[in-house]
């Protein structure tokens, strides 16, 4: 009876936007069960989308939220189940809603070199503890934000190794591939499949060009889209799809010659831990464009793929996040529909021929470091996140009953 009693519950949560938050939720909780998480029991709020990337995980059970608040039902969920604490990824409401049902959290924020003053409403700066990941950048604005958070901690990257290592060397002449597209979801996004149907037929295109023979797709691509998209090009021989479990994904990435990635974060930094040589597609968003930047930047040679000035310029997104993401990623999104449904043919030809280019410098430049970007930022971020979580539950009050 009194082993029962120890047992403190703990809810975690990732912002609904891509694969990232849910790629550290898994990389946190795995560091977890190594400190004694037998005696924590986790429920999830909301993340939907971020479910099966966490389904190795022991998340004992899911609660959705109504869309758009989530005042009274995160109320009867925090007495109901007896929150002690809660994780939180990125969500800065959902944080500050924990923390009006008297939760405390620790909040890490993945991208902390996007922030302006605009954003200043949306970040949670006062929870108990809140873990800014190390970046290569900051940019003064973003720092005098963050610089107001309360509990202020640096992280290195938050990421998981899953026990994988690369087996072998990477080939200066890849034969496998992964292609990752991330969750493919955001706020605010009308259609999300605009990108896809650019950007995968040129990928794929562009891998069978170069000699790739074999090829997964991982993202949450619907099976009739995914079917569609590869029987409207020329692809790898052996080309597989569908979404992957996080340990499964770390093991792909370890395993192939070369990843082509929307340049989410997370993955980048997965991939620099492994040394995986790593392509950006073109960006998704407005963090992409940054993300893009700072792993050429440590590589020290260029390997984004730009859009077109015609579908919008990467100068002018960064301008317009001065006052706010919002701004940006509406020039962004807008961008990527417009050519989704004007100039498909055009926009995915420039895309391929720019990866054809990519993929031959990858073959004539050997010794490219591509641990780069990991290593300038440290891997023992989840363990870290994990401690500031432990010592939070000691410090904690016991729950309401």
């Amino acid at each position: 009876m009194r082993a029962a009693t120890d047992v403190r519950t703990v809810a975690v949560a990732g912002v609904e936007f891509g694969w990232g938050s849910s790629g550290k939720l898994s990389a946190v909780l795995s560091a977890l069960r190594d400190r004694g998480g037998g005696k924590l029991r986790f429920i999830g709020l909301a993340s939907g989308l971020g479910r099966p990337v966490l389904a190795a995980q022991p998340v004992r059970r899911w609660f959705d939220l109504p869309e758009g608040g989530s005042g009274e039902e995160l109320g009867r969920i925090v007495r109901a189940q007896r929150v002690r604490a809660a994780l939180v990824v990125l969500d800065g409401g959902l944080a500050k809603a924990l923390r009006a049902h008297g939760v405390p959290v620790v909040f890490v924020d993945g991208p902390p070199f996007l922030w302006t003053e605009g954003d200043r409403p949306d970040l949670p700066l006062d929870t108990e503890v809140y873990c800014a990941q190390r970046c290569v950048e900051l940019p003064s604005e973003g720092a005098g934000v963050l610089a107001d958070a309360r509990r202020l901690r640096w992280v290195d990257a938050v990421i998981a190794d899953g026990g994988v290592t690369r087996a072998a060397a990477p080939t200066r002449h890849p034969r496998r591939a992964l292609i990752s597209l991330g969750g493919l979801r955001a706020p605010r996004l009308t259609d999300w499949a605009g990108y896809p149907r650019i950007v995968l037929p040129a990928a794929l295109e562009a891998l069978t060009a170069s000699g790739v023979t074999e090829v997964h797709i991982a993202g949450n691509l619907p099976a009739w889209l995914a079917a569609q998209l590869i029987d409207s090009c020329v692809h790898p021989a052996v080309t597989t799809v569908g979404a992957l479990p996080h340990e499964d994904f770390l093991r792909r990435l370890a395993e192939c010659d070369v990843l082509l990635t929307s340049p989410g974060l997370t993955t980048l930094l997965e991939a620099g831990r492994l040394g995986t040589p790593t392509l950006c597609l073109p960006p998704q968003n407005l963090s992409q464009v940054f993300n893009g930047r700072f792993h050429s930047q440590a590589l020290g040679t260029d390997v984004r793929t730009p859009w077109p000035s015609t579908v919008f310029a990467e100068d002018e997104a960064l301008a317009l996040s001065a006052h706010g993401e919002g701004r940006a990623l509406d020039l962004i999104y807008d961008g990527i529909a417009r050519a989704a449904d004007l100039d498909r043919r055009r926009t995915a030809t420039a895309v391929r021929e720019s990866l054809v280019e990519k993929l031959k410098h990858l073959a004539g430049e050997p010794g490219i470091d591509w641990t780069a970007l990991t290593t300038a930022v440290g891997t023992g971020g989840a363990a870290q996140v994990a401690d500031a979580l432990v010592e939070l539950l000691g410090a904690a009050a016991p729950a309401r009953r």
